[in-house]
This record gives C-alpha cells, structure tokens and sequence, in this order.
C-alpha cells in the first residue's frame, strides 16, 4: 500500500511539473542515422516546445519490427514529456538465421546519439527502452556507453535465448493440450538440434554479465502471466545482478504488458499503470532500489545442454538419408523371398519418416497450432507417426526372419534400414509415451 502511495504522489508531482500534451499537440520529426553502412529511419515523437526533456530510444522486440509498431507507445511517452524515438529494424544481418545482438545494441546508441544532439533534449537524460529481445539488447547498449542515462525493459530475459525459447515452445504445445513425447521433442530435442547445428543465432548469449556491469538505473517490467519470458526466474536474476534497479510486475499482463486472462490472448489495452509508471521512472528515476516479489512458474525453465557425441545434426541428417533410401531400396528389384514383410517395412518405414519431416515443419511454422485435434496429449498426425513407428518395428522383425532364411543382399539392406530405424525412433520421441 505505502509503495502504491508513494507512485501516485509520483506520478501527480510529474505532471504538475509537466502537463502532459494532447495528442493532437504531440509532434514528429523523421530522422536517419547509420550503423555498419547501413542507413536507419526513424521518427522523434516529442511535445512541442519542450526544453531539457528526457529522451527515450524504444529497442525492438524480436522478428522483423518497423516503428509503426512502438507509435502508440512512444505517443503516450511524448504526453508525458518525454522525446521519445522510434526507427524501423535493421533487416541487413537480421533474420531468423542471422542476428547479432552486438549489432542491434549499437543501432541503438545511434539512435540514442540522434537524441542527445537535439536542442529539446537534455543529453544527460536520455536512456534506452527494450521489449522481450531488445530486453537482451538494450542493456548491452547501456554497457558500452555512457551516454545512456537509464535502461527500461518489457519482459526482458535473464537466462540465455535457448533457454527461454525452448521454455516458450513447451507452455505453447502444452496450452494445446500436449503433453509426452511429441512436447519433449520439439521443446527439447529439436530445440538442442537447432542450436547444435548452429541455425538458433544467438542462442548461448549470457545476460547476466552486462547485467551485473551496468551503472545505469534500471526499470524492469514484467507481466505475471508471461508465456514467452520466464518472469520469476527474470525477475529474481535481475534483482540479484542490476545494482540500481526497480522491478515491477503487473499481475493481468502478458509479455508485452497487454492485458490479459491467462497470457495467451491479448486484450485491448496496456496493463494499468505501465505507461505512467514508465512516463513518472523516467521523469524522476528514484534513488533507491525496488523490486517486487518474482511471480510464480508453474514450471522453472531448463538450459539447452550440447549435444552428445552421437547426436550432431550432421549425423542425423546422414541418418535420415540412409533410412530413406534403405526403405526405397526393396521396391527397386524385383519381388522375391520375404516379400510381404519386407513391402510392410518399406511402406511404414517410408511413410513415418516423412511424415515425421512433415509434422516438424509444420511444428516450427506454427508452433503446433496447425497440427489439428489432439487425443490423449497427442495431435492427430503425431499419434498416427507413432502408429506406423510400431507398425515399423514388427515388420523389422518380420523382415528379420525373412533374410535369417534366404540372406540376400535385397532384404539385407532394407533389414538395415529397419534396425537403424528403432534408435532413431527412439530419440526422436516416435517410441516414446
């Protein structure tokens, strides 16, 4: 009660320094600036006529963002006295197979530079704002420069990418009501085949270091009912690495602080409070560190470990090539002893083993939302794979009595095919409940 006390008398005290603008009275300057040779556009939203205002350069969250994306936002920080700028991402070196951190971090001190140098702007008062993966990426601007005056985060991260997104993946398939192996294999399996085989940029970026470096006050906000971010591991390590911070958690909030039921839906609106708790912090950043209790997981998240020795992705592909064409090979000669169990294992064998590439596609495009009914914890298209995974099996065996009788190469290299398929099976959750 007393810390809700203490805000309000804040937040009152801003705006009567500062009367915040109409919206009609909010103005915008659109401004260049480079990093690497490559030439960024962005816009200064600000009210008109201000003097020594603080200054604020939104970081964008992941995936392709242009600065129509942070208007609404930078618009309610504008009315609150603050210039706030917002620039299209960079798509020169960023995709989903190519990012740097680095670089995004020193996109932002350019822009923070464009900042500084207006005549509205006290230079000493502009700081940076970074949602979800500009969470990991702001704070690292913060850390090479002094020119950053303060860091504010949305659902920022404590643990390193692969972490999180293999926690993200699991809460996901688990909303959809999976459960078993086909959550074990895209949250855990797959997720360490990405990074192993070197398609997950970023994935081993350690926050907690620059965190633990930064000078700069910080203001870090959460949603309870974050699906994406692990709030109360994020919380808790920003609390124990930041040294001048202020941590708020917003009970109805998902990962971008809309509001929200169970964090999955989106209502409209922001979570009460984040644009003027953001607005009175940045006005006035406090002097004293805050920080409230971390909200509860349902489940903690767990490090992406390396691969073994017998699971590089090099070796999986190669696998995957071999029962292809193992399973393939039968049907090219002509028929001959051991027949039906051998066209058995050539069909169930040939069908699981694409339809195991098809589901994962699918997986990684929509996060399992296009994989249909789920039955007893499995989609439809899973629970059909792990059919034909032991139909694939049994005529293994059946493969296997047939070349014990006649050993022709035939059926020996189809056998092979079948017993290089059980393991592989097996690691890739098809055997498994």
């Amino acid at each position: 009660m007393r810390r809700g006390v203490l805000l309000a008398g804040a937040i009152l005290a801003v705006t009567a320094l500062a009367p915040p603008a109409s919206a009609a009275q909010v103005t915008n300057d659109e401004v260049t600036f480079t990093n690497g040779g490559v030439t960024l556009h962005g816009t200064v939203v600000a009210p008109p006529g201000g003097a020594k205002l603080p200054g604020l350069v939104m970081v964008h969250g992941s995936g392709a963002h242009s600065r129509d994306d942070y208007r609404e936002q930078a618009e309610a920080f504008a009315r609150q006295g603050i210039a706030t700028l917002i620039y299209d991402k960079r798509t020169d070196g960023y995709s989903q197979l190519e990012r740097s951190y680095s670089t995004l971090a020193d996109d932002a001190l350019a822009a923070v530079s464009v900042l500084r140098k207006r005549s509205d702007v006290d230079p000493a008062r502009v700081g940076v704002w970074g949602l979800s993966e500009g969470g990991w990426v702001a704070p690292l601007a913060a850390s090479r420069s002094s020119d950053v005056a303060f860091v504010v985060t949305l659902g920022a991260n404590g643990v390193e990418p692969s972490r999180q997104q293999a926690w993200a993946v699991e809460n996901q398939l688990r909303q959809l009501g999976m459960t078993g192996s086909m959550v074990r294999m895209a949250s855990s399996t797959m997720m360490r085949q990405l990074v192993g085989g070197g398609i997950f940029p970023e994935a081993h970026y350690d926050p907690v270091p620059v965190l633990k470096s930064l000078r700069q006050p910080v203001l870090g906000l959460w949603g309870a009912k974050d699906i994406l971010t692990p709030p109360g591991e994020a919380v808790r390590i920003f609390r124990d690495s930041v040294a001048h911070h202020t941590l708020r958690v917003f009970p109805d909030a998902q990962h971008q602080l809309r509001r929200t039921t169970d964090g999955f839906d989106k209502l409209p609106g922001y979570a009460p409070g984040y644009l003027e708790l953001v607005g009175s912090w940045v006005n006035n950043p406090p002097g004293t560190s805050t920080a409230d209790a971390p909200p509860a997981q349902d489940r903690p998240s767990t490090a992406v470990t390396p691969l073994a020795w017998y699971e590089p992705t090099w070796l999986q592909l190669a696998v995957l090539v071999f029962l292809l064409v193992a399973f393939a090979w039968y049907p090219l000669f002509r028929r001959g002893a051991g027949a039906r169990p051998a066209r058995w294992l050539t069909a169930t064998g040939l069908l699981t083993v694409l339809g195991f590439l098809v589901v994962d596609v699918l997986l990684q495009l929509s996060m399992g939302k296009g994989l249909g009914p789920v039955v007893a914890g499995r989609p439809l298209p899973w629970l059909a794979l792990q059919l034909l995974a032991l139909g694939t099996v049994a005529a293994t065996i059946g493969t296997a009595v047939a070349w014990w009788r006649h050993r022709g190469l035939r059926l020996g290299v189809l056998l092979a095919g079948g017993v290089v398929f059980v393991p592989w099976a097996v690691y890739w959750g098809l055997l498994g409940v």
